[in-house]
């Protein structure tokens, strides 16, 4: 177990309410901070927008470490969550793709990934166990959209997983401040590729989380 391992999983004693709202909080300014400014954000930066104090982020999280784990941590479960919810709703499948992608592009995953290269262990038995709930259902969403007949047949849950990813991934410069917008109008046409009958032929084969992983 690494360092970064031993302080995620360090006792924590049972929180008050208020105390659960700070640690949420902050989580979730990380995160944004993070979206905006990259991963060496300021702690400063992530207090001020979460709205306490330096000392309670510090009480709740050691490190940057710490941190980075938590936000993954809190990310995959909120997709996870959305991908559950949306099966679970949608009496159409392929409209309950539609629902969890756009909603997936709000946790701005393309944004993220320079914060698990070096920060985060998915070897991690929280981390494992969110990934591997996170696989299990978007493959169960993309199994029910297949088994319905609306999703091109050559795709798989690599190839939605990576789009998402691209379509989240800030351009470099200044000078695309607004392109955020885009992100929805562009997912919207991506997933209009995705349904049967396909129109054209795509190059290579369908994209696998095995086949990520083994690229990673």
């Amino acid at each position: 177990m690494t360092a970064t391992d031993a302080k995620a999983v360090r006792p924590q004693h049972r929180l008050r309410a208020d105390a659960v709202r700070n640690r949420e909080r902050i989580v979730t300014a990380a995160r944004e901070a993070m979206v905006v400014y990259g991963p060496e954000v300021a702690f400063e930066e992530i207090a001020r927008r979460a709205g306490v104090g330096n000392a309670t982020l510090y009480r709740h999280f050691a490190d940057r470490s710490e941190l980075i784990h938590h936000i993954t941590l809190s990310v995959m479960t909120r997709i996870a969550d959305q991908a559950e919810t949306v099966l679970a709703e949608e009496p159409d499948a392929f409209q309950a793709l539609r629902r969890f992608a756009h909603a997936a592009v709000e946790e701005r995953v393309g944004a993220l990934c320079p914060l698990l290269t070096d920060e985060v262990s998915f070897d991690h038995p929280e981390l494992r166990d969110a990934r591997e709930r996170l696989e299990r259902a978007v493959a169960a969403l993309m199994d029910a959209a297949h088994a319905g007949g609306r999703l091109r047949p050559d795709v798989a849950v690599g190839d939605l997983m990576v789009a998402l990813s691209q379509l989240t991934r800030p351009l470099p410069g200044s000078g695309c401040a607004d392109f955020d917008r885009f992100v929805h109008r562009h997912l919207q046409l991506f997933l209009d590729g995705l349904q049967a009958p396909a129109r054209s032929e795509l190059p290579g084969a369908a994209v696998t989380l095995q086949d990520l992983k083994h690229h990673a």
